[in-house]
């Protein structure tokens, strides 16, 4: 029974192909993603979205269905470049290398120093995090962090499929894309910089700031005016009366920005997983934020009724 002739993408360019199935095999990379959006966080999304500009829709789809039937044998992520094998129709799998240009030197050092000069995103890289509005730090200094054209990934494939990207480097493409949504650094070591190496430099640049800062006072001891105060022993009868003053305080009541700011910058101790107490403390500091708001707005409420 001859194989059904399906139309190619390119049909007014290209003859079409014969539709093939791939050799089953046991042990692959299947992907988690089994229906639906194959990834979670945007960093992953957008690495994603970057292949879908490169090739047809066809491709794309049985790379996807590829990658979650487990046809991705290994992969092997290098600084910037990816090597990995595919088993495809033929017995022997074919090889996929995919290379991103890594970030030279100057850029990186760029980069890094903008990164530092913000201490949220500074201690949320120190912590292990992506931090959500990177790729504008990035974009700020004009370095790229994701491939936005065509000329920026170089892939290839030994299957004989004249398309470039193919299905079977679109399938390792999207396996990246989850080990990405795990290991956000991941995207980092492809472009040249592992997550030890970028922790380091941060460390160094902000602890070369806090020592300037150190040196460099804003003002000097005998700068600052005298004030006429009673003396301490004469003042503990209404020590903790507020004085007139405290009109003039201005309070904000609401949820912090950034959850577990504290927490979070400490980092988490070596008995346990980050994650694990980030998602533990994360529900007692909801808990605990809620209850103080809800004191704080009572009590209020109870000072108006008095007046």
């Amino acid at each position: 029974m001859s194989k059904r002739r399906r139309s190619s993408y390119y049909d007014h360019y290209w003859p079409a192909y014969e539709a093939t199935r791939p050799i089953a095999v046991e042990g692959g990379i299947k992907a988690q993603s089994q229906r639906g959006a194959f990834v979670k966080n945007w960093w992953a999304d957008r690495w994603i979205k970057a292949l879908t500009r490169l090739m047809d829709s066809g491709r794309l789809n049985r790379g996807r269905s590829y990658a979650r039937r487990g046809q991705v044998l290994e992969i092997d992520i290098q600084p910037g470049s990816v090597g990995a094998r595919v088993q495809g129709s033929r017995r022997t799998p074919y090889k996929v290398s995919i290379e991103l240009q890594p970030l030279g030197q100057t850029q990186w050092a760029r980069v890094l120093d903008a990164l530092a000069e913000q201490a949220l995103f500074a201690a949320q890289l120190l912590n292990g995090e992506m931090p959500p509005d990177i790729e504008r730090v990035f974009e700020a200094v004009h370095v790229p962090l994701f491939p936005a054209a065509k000329g920026d990934l170089k892939t290839n494939c030994s299957c004989p499929d004249w398309a470039n990207p193919c299905k079977h480097v679109a399938a390792v493409y999207y396996l990246l894309g989850e080990q990405f949504d795990e290991n956000p650094f991941l995207l980092f070591v492809l472009r040249g910089k592992t997550k030890e190496e970028i922790i380091d430099e941060l460390r160094v640049r902000r602890a070369g700031s806090l020592a300037v800062a150190e040196e460099s006072p804003t003002y000097a001891s005998n700068q600052v005016e005298a004030v006429d105060a009673r003396p301490l022993d004469e003042t503990l009868d209404d020590y903790w009366h507020l004085g007139a003053q405290i009109d003039r305080v201005t309070l904000h009541i609401a949820t912090p920005t950034v959850e577990m700011p504290l927490l979070k910058r400490l980092g988490a101790p070596d008995f346990i997983d980050a994650r694990t107490l980030w998602a533990q403390m994360g529900r007692v500091y909801e808990g605990i934020t809620e209850h103080a708001i809800e004191m704080a707005f009572a009590d209020a409420g109870r000072e108006q009724d008095t007046f």
